[in-house]
């Protein structure tokens, strides 16, 4: 992370603090790693700008250690390669790859490759979990540029610590709101009264209208009416939610729906070519594989009404407030790229958007 993000900027969204790292990261466990891939030539109609991102829930092999995990599709005009299997089992049993729309065979049969060569067994019996967004306004998506070895190397160098946001990985062809979009993340760490637990959320923005961009609350897409393409093009947005709660996978799929309300308070309605695609999962339970023992006690928390649903209701908060400040930071952290046939996505003006907030009364932080 190098560039400004929302708080250094004196943007605070919502109620709740953010972790150490304010990434999904502050999940303890949870990896990130990025692969870059872009053919430089201005211009030039083959010119890439694509890449792939993997998200791993802990420091194992998670088919090794499945975790519980849900998902929920806002908009389904996208692919979700193995929502069938958490729906059913509701369990995570790979990484998360996440990449352009129409490498996702690709990442997919690289990662099955990439999982074989550390463990043929998994390779056999695992399916992995890849989504997608479409890079095509900015990449030549049909030169299928993504290989084996990109894929591989997002896998491997897979971090815990600090995101790296913007233009990388999956990030590097995405729009959000008619300026750059790419990659985001945020946190949350509830009030120890109520758990002391953490919501992280890292988010592909590549969606959005630029006349609906609101930042905490503030519509400052419409008052910047000028730096747009020359072609609007409806996007979508992956969200991957992350917790150390311990969550069953109903209670993840609930997780994963609030991360839509967090894309509606910076202004998506969800259009209607627009997949939104989201997926919770939590670190809490790692599940046995095999062994001999046909039962394993789990920790939960309750779903209850009155006095009791308040830490569930946090998390939840918490999930909103973490996905919306990570879609300010991916447009923060990118910058104006120039792609295929000579189609540019600008960066948002920060300096014309801070005023806007100033002037609204949201600003009580701001750096000199």
């Amino acid at each position: 992370m190098t560039e400004p993000r929302a708080r250094d900027l004196g943007i605070t969204i919502g109620r709740l603090e953010p972790g150490a790292l304010n990434a999904i990261t502050d999940v303890a466990g949870v990896r990130v790693g990025h692969r870059t891939v872009e053919r430089e030539a201005d211009g030039d109609p083959h010119a890439v700008r694509t890449g792939v991102t993997a998200i791993f829930p802990h420091d194992q092999d998670p088919w090794a250690a499945p975790v519980y995990a849900g998902t929920h599709i806002l908009n389904g005009y996208g692919e979700l390669i193995g929502i069938n299997q958490i729906a059913e089992w509701g369990v995570l049993m790979s990484p998360v790859l996440v990449t352009s729309s129409l490498a996702i065979g690709k990442a997919y049969d690289a990662t099955v490759r990439w999982i074989a060569g550390r463990d043929p067994a998994g390779g056999v019996e695992i399916m992995p979990v890849v989504t997608e967004c479409d890079d095509s306004w900015l990449s030549d998506v049909l030169s299928f540029a993504l290989t084996d070895e990109d894929v591989a190397a997002a896998l491997d160098d897979a971090i815990d610590g600090d995101v790296t946001e913007g233009c990388v990985g999956a990030g590097r062809g995405m729009q959000c709101f008619d300026f750059k979009g790419g990659v985001g993340t945020s946190s949350r760490v509830l009030p120890a009264e109520v758990g002391g637990y953490t919501v992280g959320a890292l988010v592909l923005t590549n969606f959005g209208e630029r006349a609906e961009l609101r930042i905490d609350g503030v519509r400052v897409g419409e008052r910047i009416d000028d730096l747009m393409p020359v072609e609007h093009t409806d996007g979508s947005c992956v969200a991957v939610v992350a917790t150390d709660a311990p969550l069953l996978p109903h209670q993840l799929r609930r997780v994963a729906q609030r991360a839509g309300l967090g894309l509606a308070r910076t202004g998506s309605y969800a259009s209607n070519t627009s997949g939104e695609q989201f997926l919770a999962f939590s670190t809490a339970n790692r599940l046995p594989v095999g062994g001999a023992d046909a039962v394993f006690d789990v920790r939960a928390v309750v779903d209850a009404r009155g006095g009791r649903e308040r830490l569930l209701s946090r998390l939840l908060a918490a999930t909103v407030e973490a996905t919306e400040e990570a879609v300010v930071n991916a447009l923060l952290a990118a910058e104006t790229t120039v792609g295929r046939s000579g189609n540019t996505l600008h960066a948002m003006p920060v300096e014309r958007v801070l005023p806007l907030l100033e002037a609204a009364g949201r600003l009580p932080g701001a750096r000199p």
